[in-house]
């Protein structure tokens, strides 16, 4: 990193002035536009491929695409976070990114026939997933090495922004391409897309190469995992997002709503995945420049917030309410996603980072990736609206039970 940049007054785009960074988070904006690109491409092929399959019903579809990304991300977890402590995570980036690049240009190629199988898409949603289980601990590891501790909030807020940036110009670009000129293209993009965090890596001048040489071994794999359940408070916010999203899982679902609930078609279906990220990019912009106060209270407020979006969203009927719930929803979580994420970094030595992101990475993203396969199930018994709202309720009182009996979490207000 810069020195030079260390000691400047603190804003909310300090952290974009060390070049390593900034060259990271042109990389994953570019990329994770493509991404969500393809997820929102992935959700309306499935569901209109399984309307047509008599063998399967489309809700359960929908929700096998979360069966699809979880189960590798959790059997890959803990390895790919030793992996990330062990190697030089700038060339680890690179290799996950074209293993990604990969996997989208076989939907492209399958996306070109008539009517491609459903296995295959889940196979390329696994085989994605496990680069996506490879990436994620390189890439979050690599960053409180690129900008100067007092300047990793602001790191940690700005990234946020890139992601909720990518994920409103991805959905939404999406949802246009979709009904233009169908799915195919979206894919190609995506593949693309990919390039931009090979090119970044390759300038990048920052080498992150292990302080020690740790055997490979089940304990040294495990290690994150005692780490992160030794400390209350991490372990406290890590269950607290597994649960939310667990239950608050409705991304899955948006293709339903869409079209039997607000009998909308692919382009509002665009601004349904894109909304949430509207409201989180104001709420993450709003971060960057200042200190949260109350930290811990208002994580839980946040989720709890969260929960109450989830909610309206399984009782509206209104397209403006839904986009307005689906916004909140993006907002809260980016509240907490900050707080979270800057406890965990904080808290955690540099050849451990590696690994307690995969083991975070199994609850933070096996609880949406579950909750989608249980809202899946649990809309083809009774409907995608009750599956919705029940789940914003258990939500709630997760929550409201989470803050009784976490006192740790209640008092924290950060360093």
């Amino acid at each position: 990193m810069n020195p030079s940049t260390s000691s400047m007054n603190p804003s909310r785009f300090v952290a974009l002035r060390y070049r390593d960074f900034r060259l990271l988070w042109l990389g994953q904006f570019v990329s994770i536009t493509g991404t969500q690109m393809r997820n929102v491409a992935i959700a309306w092929q499935i569901y209109q491929l399984a309307r047509v399959d008599s063998s399967i019903q489309p809700e359960l579809a929908l929700g096998l695409i979360g069966l699809a990304r979880v189960v590798p991300l959790v059997v890959t977890a803990l390895v790919s976070g030793m992996v990330a402590d062990r190697v030089e995570r700038r060339s680890m980036l690179i290799l996950t990114s074209l293993a990604a690049l990969g996997c989208s240009v076989v939907l492209a190629f399958a996306a070109e026939t008539e009517r491609p199988p459903l296995a295959l898409i889940y196979a390329m949603v696994a085989l994605a997933s496990v680069a996506g289980a490879f990436e994620l601990p390189a890439r979050q590891a690599i960053i409180p090495n690129l900008v100067a501790p007092q300047h990793l909030p602001n790191a940690l807020s700005l990234n946020i922004v890139a992601w909720q940036l990518a994920t409103v110009i991805g959905p939404a670009l999406s949802g246009i391409l979709i009904a233009a000129v169908g799915v195919a293209p979206v894919y190609w993009i995506d593949a693309a897309s990919f390039l931009a965090v090979v090119v970044a890596a390759l300038l990048m001048r920052t080498r992150n190469l292990p302080a020690r040489a740790e055997p490979v071994s089940l304990q040294a794999a495990l290690a994150g995992l005692r780490f992160v359940f030794s400390h209350r408070l991490i372990a406290a916010t890590m269950l607290l997002d597994f649960f939310a999203t667990f239950f608050g899982a409705t991304g899955v679902l948006l293709p339903v709503f869409a079209d039997q609930v607000l009998r909308v078609g692919p382009t509002e279906l665009g601004w349904m995945y894109a909304a949430p990220s509207v409201g989180a990019v104001i709420a993450a912009t709003l971060l960057s420049g200042v200190r949260i106060p109350h930290q811990g209270m208002t994580l839980l407020a946040a989720v709890l917030l969260f929960g109450v979006c989830v909610v309206i969203i399984g009782v509206s009927r209104w397209l403006p309410l839904t986009l307005l719930a689906l916004a909140g929803m993006g907002a809260a979580d980016t509240v907490s996603m900050v707080i979270r994420g800057t406890i965990r970094q904080l808290l955690t030595p540099d050849e451990l980072r590696g690994r307690m992101v995969a083991v975070t990475m199994i609850f933070f993203a096996g609880g949406p990736q579950l909750g989608e396969t249980n809202a899946g199930f649990i809309a083809s018994l009774i409907g995608a609206p009750a599956a919705v709202a029940i789940g914003g309720a258990a939500c709630i009182v997760m929550v409201i039970g989470t803050a009784l009996k976490v006192r740790e979490l209640r008092q924290y207000d950060g360093p």
